[in-house]
């Protein structure tokens, strides 16, 4: 297979897929088979993706053979064909379990066409080389998303939806008016020159404008703090399957692009930027962490354990060192596997106690043991504890932040894993230890269909965690990558001429 059609095909699948989906709109089981078969080939090209990053470096297409900056860039380096990997498995994983968890107004409401765009924008993002079709890919990806909010026709998830709309159309909003100035600065969009002519501009009120608007917007997109508050409320009243997408994806690809922007454009953060940035982490981290320990709700605490991640991912572009960003792009990898797992095995979770309500479930590890055994192997990889790939994630991280001469941000970095330990243990303690409320409605026989997915995602997980080196060279590839861009630069500058 060739170069080019192995970069675009992450692009084309799900798109053709949502076509075949929209074909067979009044066929909903055909509709599902579509979108199984779909992800299978998109997680087995996401793969195939990576092994030729990896044996060919930075790979890049220019369709309709205009030669860059003037034609549409689409690029895969490690960074960009890891997301892509990753997230092609937590795409299949979630439309195996979509065979059980989605209702019948869902299904003939659109789902499974959305669910195809959904994939068309996260990887539209990770693969474009041009900051404008970010914006666009931005959209397709917004769109999407609120249409699955929306589609299950519940009072609230429209409510959800409406507030996540809100939310995100203004962090849409900035980001293209930074992308207006940036032009009006520079001239072009194409990743690549703008990495050839930013740094070597001298500093200006457009560039500066930009930046602030780039901050901003990315923010929001990536639910840092204090812009972060939109996504407990969207994300825990979304079907599992929905969330699980969500919390997976969503947020990956706002840090992606804030790495992406400021490595390329602005040479990392650096200066007050690089000290607002180093703070913002922080507080993230352990805000996220501590109101995710005051959660009564499971799906709620695993919301906000979202938005503590985000710091973790923020701290390897405050570093803005070939450690700190390798150590973030590992972590990225782990989150977007991990949190899929969690968000799957809590709507399994709720069927099998009839509740995500922890005070009114319990008993779990005497009805549903191997559940329980599930869920502690994702809870320790969520909480950084070995021998899962929550660990490495961590360490590296903290690591990097000691090396980076922000001991102080290593330690909060390492105290928040414990915290986010303490949010596992009250989850294992409220869910499967105690003694099951009386009135809690138990469902003898789960589907496996929603139970193997989830499992198949530990298992990644805990297959990191034991055999870690060669996603570490791949991470580090990514950092470095990121810290000295001229291989991208060659590439796509090169392409197609």
């Amino acid at each position: 297979m060739s170069a080019d059609l192995l970069v675009i095909l992450p692009i084309v699948l799900p798109l053709t897929m949502a076509g075949f989906c929209a074909v067979f709109w009044l066929r909903p089981d055909w509709q599902r088979w579509v979108t199984v078969f779909g992800m299978a080939l998109l997680a087995a090209a996401g793969i195939g993706l990576l092994l030729a990053v990896q044996a060919e470096g930075v790979l890049s297409t220019q369709p309709g053979n205009w030669a860059a900056p003037f034609g549409i860039s689409i690029v895969a380096d490690p960074l960009s064909a890891l997301a892509v990997a990753a997230a092609g498995l937590v795409a299949f994983a979630a439309s195996v379990y979509a065979f059980r968890g989605v209702d019948q107004n869902a299904l003939h409401g659109g789902f499974f066409p959305l669910f195809c765009g959904l994939m068309v924008g996260v990887n539209g993002s990770f693969l474009t080389g041009d900051i404008f079709n970010l914006y666009v890919w931005f959209e397709v990806l917004l769109v999407c998303a609120i249409g699955l909010l929306v589609v299950h026709r519940e009072g609230i998830n429209l409510d959800a939806a409406v507030k996540y709309a809100a939310l995100n159309l203004f962090g849409t909003i900035l980001f293209l008016t930074g992308v207006a100035f940036l032009y009006g600065a520079v001239g072009t969009l194409n990743f690549a020159d703008l990495a050839r002519i930013v740094p070597e501009m001298e500093p200006s009120a457009g560039l500066t404008f930009a930046l602030v608007l780039f901050l901003l917007a990315f923010g929001v997109k990536a639910a840092a703090f204090p812009l972060f508050f939109w996504l407990p409320i969207a994300y825990h009243t979304a079907p599992p399957v929905v969330s699980a997408l969500f919390g997976a994806l969503l947020t990956k690809v706002g840090i992606y692009s804030a790495m992406r922007v400021f490595m390329l454009l602005f040479e990392g953060t650096t200066g007050l930027v690089g000290e607002v940035v180093v703070w913002v982490a922080a507080i993230t981290m352990v805000t996220g962490a501590i109101a995710a320990l005051i959660q009564t709700d499971l799906r709620r605490m695993l919301a906000f354990l979202i938005v503590s991640g985000m710091g973790y991912l923020m701290m390897g572009l405050a570093l803005s060192t070939p450690e700190g960003l390798g150590a973030a792009s590992f972590y990225l990898i782990h989150d977007i596997l991990v949190k899929g797992a969690v968000f799957l095995l809590a709507g399994v979770i709720a069927i099998a106690a009839g509740s995500s309500d922890l005070t009114k479930i319990g008993g779990l590890i005497r009805t549903h043991p191997v559940l329980a055994v599930i869920f502690l192997g994702a809870g320790l990889s969520l909480a950084g504890l070995p021998p899962f790939s929550g660990f490495w994630a961590k360490v590296l991280v903290a690591d990097a932040a000691f090396d980076g001469a922000k001991p102080i941000l290593g330690g909060i970095a390492l105290g928040t894993g414990l915290i986010s330990l303490m949010c596992v243990v009250k989850i294992w303690m409220e869910a499967f230890w105690k003694t099951a409320p009386e009135g809690m409605r138990v469902t003898a026989r789960l589907p496996l269909v929603m139970v193997v997915p989830a499992t198949a995602l530990v298992l990644v997980s805990l297959a990191i965690g034991l055999y870690a080196g060669p996603l570490m060279e791949l991470t580090q590839a990514a950092g470095e990558g990121l810290a000295d861009p001229s291989a991208y630069i060659d590439a796509v500058m090169g392409a197609g001429q």
